[in-house]
């Protein structure tokens, strides 16, 4: 009885991992990314915003290949890949985001608004045209040089797993 037992929930295993496993949409990372798709392109984010911070291109554009790269089975291409994207950033703001009593800033706000653009033949669906932003509050008291890289990499990292969630998980 106890084999028979074993026998079906090993059948059952078995089982569920052949249908998981066939299943074109589904993956143990967590991304649904059609099978047709195989390769990505990551275009040069070029820096459109009034305040231009340097490294920050060069910044948005790495960290988005690297995303693709470490979660995906996808294969960078230099350029037209399945997966094909595209942008610019278009704000870099710091404006104070709270007072103190004596009406100086207590906290301000970096903001960074990237526009991204994903075309792909191969899956016209996951196709889209959007904008990201996303922000890091510091100590208005702070040397914003002192602490602008550090803010640059925190929301760096927010947008591109933002981008990464809108292409890969459609979220």
């Amino acid at each position: 009885m106890i084999s028979r037992i074993k026998h079906i929930i090993l059948a059952t295993l078995v089982m569920s991992t052949m249908v998981l496993s066939s299943c074109g949409f589904y993956s143990f990372s967590g991304t649904s990314i059609a099978p047709e798709v195989k390769t990505f392109s990551v275009d040069f984010f070029e820096n459109n915003a009034s305040i231009v911070s340097p490294l920050l291109s060069q910044k948005i554009t790495e960290d988005l290949k690297q995303k693709f790269i470490s979660e995906t089975n996808l294969s960078i291409q230099e350029s037209d890949g399945d997966f094909s994207f595209s942008g610019a950033i278009i704000d870099y703001v710091v404006a104070p985001v709270a007072a103190q009593a004596s009406e100086n800033a207590q906290l301000n706000r970096l903001t960074i608004k990237v526009t991204v653009k994903l075309e792909s033949e191969k899956d016209p669906k996951s196709t889209f045209e959007q904008t990201f932003t996303n922000f890091q509050d510091f100590d208005a008291s702070e040397d914003f040089n002192a602490v602008e890289e550090d803010l640059i990499e925190d929301i760096s990292e927010m947008l591109v797993q933002s981008i990464f969630n809108k292409a890969a998980i459609n979220w």
